[in-house]
């Protein structure tokens, strides 16, 4: 059975989305089968996985409020080489047509549970807010990997979302838990930021993921192309990077 992963922080812009795209593809170039689910209505990591959110048929809205399958909403990343289910604009709306619907935090939970056989690992990209979205995705996940930037605003929204996994474990779903804090967007020339990640190691131990994920412009350049980063151009530090972070998840799996 697959196992599932929210890529989650209440903090916007912190890079969950291009941790989201690159790992799915670092897996999939390991020879994992993956599937990505969008659930920002951003569609940003749909668009990042070079299909057009504009042109989609059915999407993960579909999957939500009823009106489709898994199997009738997945679109295949040529350039990743995984499966993606797709947001686009339509999901804003579900937030308010759940509201209404039973078992409103488990629709992803059902929706994904026929198909869970198919992948090895399925990732969920969750919005910067703990909204029914991100709930959903925090419901049906075995574990949440929280992408981080080494600043001081970071350790503030960390706490807050640490809380919000207790409070989902506790109440909702006994499977969750935290896998790892990845730091992304890392610059060692920066006192500060060496010292955050320092603090991190401390207090977190080993659940601090190895890897670090330096600043990196071929990386923010990728999405433009609509290929992930890691493919877009593998030779980079932050491409090197994310494959590394592939195989290190491909072994922490191993240990849950």
């Amino acid at each position: 059975m697959a196992r599932i992963f929210c890529i989650a922080n209440q903090k916007g812009g912190v890079g969950k989305t291009t941790t989201c795209v690159n790992l799915a593809a670092g897996l999939a170039a390991a020879g994992q089968r993956v599937l990505l689910v969008d659930l920002d209505p951003q569609g940003n990591a749909t668009m990042g996985s070079g299909i057009d959110k504009r042109e989609l048929g059915k999407s993960v809205y579909h999957l939500l409020v009823g009106l489709g399958t898994v199997a009738e909403a997945r679109v295949r990343s040529e350039a990743g080489k995984y499966d993606v289910i797709p947001a686009n604009r339509d999901l804003a709306g579900a937030e308010v047509e759940l509201v209404g619907l039973e078992r409103r935090e488990n629709r992803l939970r059902d929706a994904l549970a026929l198909h869970a056989g198919e992948y090895d690992f399925i990732l969920i990209d969750c919005p910067p807010s703990l909204s029914l979205l991100t709930l959903n995705g925090l419901c049906v996940a075995h574990g949440v990997i929280i992408p981080m930037q080494c600043e001081y605003y970071a350790l503030e929204g960390l706490s807050d979302l640490v809380n919000s996994i207790k409070k989902v474990h506790a109440n909702l779903n006994r499977d969750l838990g935290i896998i790892g804090l990845l730091r992304v967007m890392f610059d060692p020339r920066v006192t500060l930021q060496q010292q955050v990640s320092a603090q991190l190691e401390a207090h977190f131990g080993d659940k601090v993921f190895t890897t670090i994920v330096p600043r990196n412009v071929r990386l923010a350049e990728a999405p433009s192309h609509g290929i992930p980063g890691v493919v877009f151009d593998r030779s980079a530090k932050g491409a090197q990077a994310y494959l590394a972070f592939a195989k290190e998840m491909i072994e922490r799996v191993k240990t849950l």
